[in-house]
């Protein structure tokens, strides 16, 4: 049966026998190319893990592994800490300004004031210090998102507009970017 199909088709079959030798012989040249690139790779494999002086690569990356999880635990305590600062920050004043004056024609130099702190959401107080001849007097005005519930004079109004200013030109020169 064998010889009828190569009849038909018309080919010796020496020929293919030699064609087939010659792609053994080709394969096998391959696959000995092949063995030396694979010799080659384990050999700069196994330097590469070998690493430094002896210490294997493996325990390299365990190493750097442990003080990578050391590194986020402090990042987690830093950020809290941020978190803990940022809260107390809003709660200490940090808006402020002066404003001296005279407040008898009599009396110069300007020894007289108005003290405005604020914190950041515009609550805290406005102190006045009136000083004349006989002594120094102060007076204190709660100041409540911005707003006093007692009249202010001047130079306590002007106080208190320069505090809330003076910490929104502070934020426009310095705006801190937040990183999630």
């Amino acid at each position: 049966m064998e010889s009828q199909i190569l009849e038909f088709i018309g080919i010796d079959p020496g020929i293919i026998f030699i064609i087939m030798a010659l792609l053994m012989l080709l394969l096998f040249i391959y696959m000995v190319k092949i063995s030396f690139k694979m010799t080659r790779f384990l050999q700069k494999y196994k330097q590469f893990m070998r690493g430094k002086d002896g210490v294997s690569l493996e325990k390299s990356f365990l190493r750097s592994f442990a003080e990578l999880d050391m590194l986020m635990e402090s990042s987690k305590n830093h950020m809290e800490e941020i978190r803990k600062l940022k809260e107390v920050q809003s709660k200490t004043f940090v808006k402020t300004a002066i404003v001296k004056y005279d407040a008898f024609k009599e009396v110069g130099g300007k020894l007289s004031f108005a003290l405005a702190m604020l914190d950041q959401e515009n609550n805290g107080f406005v102190l006045n210090a009136i000083h004349n001849r006989d002594g120094c007097y102060t007076y204190i005005k709660e100041i409540v998102k911005g707003e006093s519930y007692i009249i202010l004079g001047e130079e306590e109004k002007e106080a208190l507009r320069q505090a809330v200013n003076s910490y929104s030109e502070m934020q426009n020169a310095y705006i801190p970017t937040e990183r999630s």
